[in-house]
């Protein structure tokens, strides 16, 4: 077989790839732990491990570094059986695995630091800009800060974070007088979780606590520039196709991911609820009701045209650079547009399922209560915005996007 040839193709069928199916496997145990995932705010340890035991803290680290260098759509895949079992666990290996794409962008020097150990180091904390203020000192910065959303920092190893470096007591600027943030990773150790700060209503687990850093230092290799807003591929002079692909791929589809899962859980729970409950007052069940049958009908379509949607522009950007082209703007903006669209499709698929599961739907304890407060915490985040639509828009206009798409 032409190996070359093979590294370029798609999985034809993903549900087949033992990735996935190992995901599959993992549901049980998942849904076992899911009331201790949400009052503890973390993954357990049991759970914990199995995630490791089978790779998925490893998907998207290079082979050259003992990890499994898996394509976007695997990726996608397991993501979201995870988060069909239970949104945080989901959300916390989407996260995971983006910010181990960031790292691989710092010094070759800071990338075996991190790996040398093991390629599954879990990493936790943000992407986005601010948070962080630092000094330089003799070999790096001292580091200090607050930063929310460190999503995982229960489990994980490295704590990842954005900042400005002070000289003289002003941030440094770009030439064109533009604010200029530095990405760095952080021990585990040396952060201090808020406790408390992670109060919502859904994605509990997620243990995505502020944390905080008091003069750490950190060494230059553990370093590198902020390109881009929100995010920039630093991480393509790693060899495969994989790191080739724009960010649009991996980036919005993750959490895009993560909220597909949950919609169809969603729908999964209401096939179950309505082959069970007669509702008060009436003498046959909840399927036998022309809505309720509509409403299912609906709903699988809904979702399933979103994720169809976002899979294809996927592997229309992973196809184009396969096949030795760059990808255009508008390949992008679609890209993003279709993770998106695919999250709004979970979001309209899930509150239809919710409406039609009557009083059984906001009982806390129900699964299509719980299903409805993840999947509407996920589809809040900045990701997966209704901001994303007139930034696409401008682009399909021939209009310039603005420094959030290029």
């Amino acid at each position: 077989m032409d190996t070359m040839a093979e590294a370029t193709r798609l999985p034809v069928d993903v549900n087949a790839d033992p990735l996935v199916r190992a995901a599959v496997a993992l549901r049980p145990l998942l849904r076992a732990h899911h009331e201790e995932i949400e009052r503890e705010q973390r993954l357990p340890g049991e759970v914990v491990q199995q995630l490791h035991a089978v790779g998925f803290y490893r998907m998207v680290i290079p082979r050259t570094l003992g990890g499994l260098q898996v394509d976007p759509l695997t990726f996608l895949r397991v993501v979201e059986v995870l988060a069909e079992a239970v949104g945080s666990v989901g959300w916390n290996i989407a996260n995971n695995s983006i910010g181990q794409l960031i790292t691989l962008g710092l010094p070759d020097e800071g990338v075996h630091e991190i790996y040398a150990d093991r390629a599954d180091a879990v990493i936790a904390g943000t992407a986005v800009q601010g948070g962080g203020q630092a000094v330089p000192v003799e070999g790096g910065y001292r580091v200090s800060g607050q930063w929310s959303f460190g999503s995982g920092c229960q489990e994980s190893k490295w704590m990842l974070g954005s900042f400005q470096i002070l000289d003289a007591g002003e941030p440094r600027r770009r030439p064109d007088g533009a604010a200029l943030h530095w990405r760095g990773v952080f021990p585990r150790q040396q952060a201090q979780v808020v406790e408390g700060s992670w109060n919502v209503a859904g994605l509990r687990g997620t243990g995505s606590f502020d944390w905080t850093l008091d003069e750490v230092f950190l060494p230059e290799r553990r370093t590198m520039v902020h390109a881009g807003v929100p995010l920039d591929n630093q991480w393509e002079r790693w060899p495969g196709l994989t790191y080739a692909l724009p960010t649009q791929a991996w980036v919005g589809p993750h959490h895009s991911a993560v909220i597909t899962g949950i919609a169809r859980a969603g729908i999964e729970a209401l096939i179950e609820l309505a082959a069970e409950k007669t509702p008060r007052g009436r003498t046959g069940r909840l399927c036998d009701s022309a809505q309720v049958q509509d409403a299912v009908g609906r709903a699988d379509a809904i979702l399933g045209a979103g994720r169809t949607w976002r899979n294809a522009m996927i592997a229309e950007l992973w196809n184009t650079i396969g096949g030795g082209q760059q990808t255009t703007l508008e390949q992008r903006a679609r890209c993003r547009l279709a993770s998106t669209y695919a999250a709004d499709s979970a979001r309209e698929a899930m509150d239809l399922v919710y409406r039609h599961g009557g009083s059984t739907s906001f009982k806390r304890d129900s699964r299509l209560a719980e299903c409805w407060r993840d999947l509407h915490v996920v589809g809040q985040t900045v990701t997966v915005a209704p901001e994303w639509y007139p930034i696409g828009g401008r682009v399909l206009l021939g209009m310039d996007p603005g420094s959030r798409l290029r």
